[in-house]
């Protein structure tokens, strides 16, 4: 793994500061921007924090796929995931794109804008999908935002034994960043572990007469998954309705 360059998903809608955040993340580092490349998706906008981020790419989004030029000579790459777009559909382009660039996933950190959150309940299911990936959920834009609110976020997700890391930010910066960027997996999805999860179906059954046949498949990801017509199990509210 150390082989290869490290990279970093980062999840969140737009606006919800993520630029800022990293940009500290890399400036923590002992190799500071000098070791890190960060592709950002083409439609987005410029950022005043775009300058701290080191050498920027930007990529596309053609047909279901993430396109970008060779991503390599960095030993750290922050992957910006499109915060106007379906993350999860992200999530599973990720993981081919991830192969062809002989990457490997360091971590995926989740930026809450709690403002936005806490303004439109109706969110919940965007956001739920996001910490069901990340192995950091970073509270940020809490200005105005009851205690009360950002106590409930924490506990709908404590109440989960969700492994990941929730951390608050204050003024774009987090507490400990090398907390942060350590490659340790704590997230509840397997859909980039190298070894995939298996199911096994089948077995005795008290109530027949006879063993049903035991099966074992590859784990099906339950906000991956589709219908036979191809829609998600899972379906996302439209974030971009959101946002300004």
């Amino acid at each position: 793994m150390s082989d290869r360059p490290l990279v970093y998903l980062i999840l969140g809608a737009a606006g919800s500061g993520r630029r800022e955040i990293v940009a500290d993340l890399i400036e923590s580092d002992s190799a500071g921007t000098d070791g890190a490349l960060s592709l950002l998706a083409a439609g987005e906008a410029s950022d005043p924090h775009d300058a701290r981020l080191g050498p920027v790419v930007r990529w596309t989004w053609t047909d279901g796929r993430i396109e970008s030029p060779p991503a390599s000579g960095a030993p750290r790459i922050f992957f910006f995931a499109d915060g106007r777009r379906n993350p999860v559909d992200q999530v599973e382009a990720l993981i081919p794109w991830l192969a062809a660039h002989g990457a490997a996933l360091a971590r995926v950190i989740c930026v809450v804008h709690c403002g936005l959150a806490a303004r439109h309940p109706e969110l919940g299911p965007w956001f739920d999908a996001c910490v069901h990936f990340a192995d950091v959920v970073l509270l940020n834009r809490r200005e105005g935002v009851a205690h009360k609110w950002l106590s409930d976020f924490q506990a709908r997700y404590a109440a989960r034994f969700l492994p990941c890391l929730v951390e608050v930010v204050k003024d774009g910066r987090v507490g400990n960043p090398a907390l942060i960027l350590e490659p340790q997996a704590r997230r509840m999805a397997h859909v980039f572990d190298e070894e995939p999860n298996w199911e096994v179906t089948g077995g005795e059954d008290e109530d027949a007469d006879e063993a049903e046949e035991i099966e074992a498949h590859p784990e099906v990801d339950p906000w991956l998954a589709r219908r036979p017509g191809g829609r998600r199990v899972k379906e996302l509210p439209d974030i971009a309705e959101y946002l300004a």
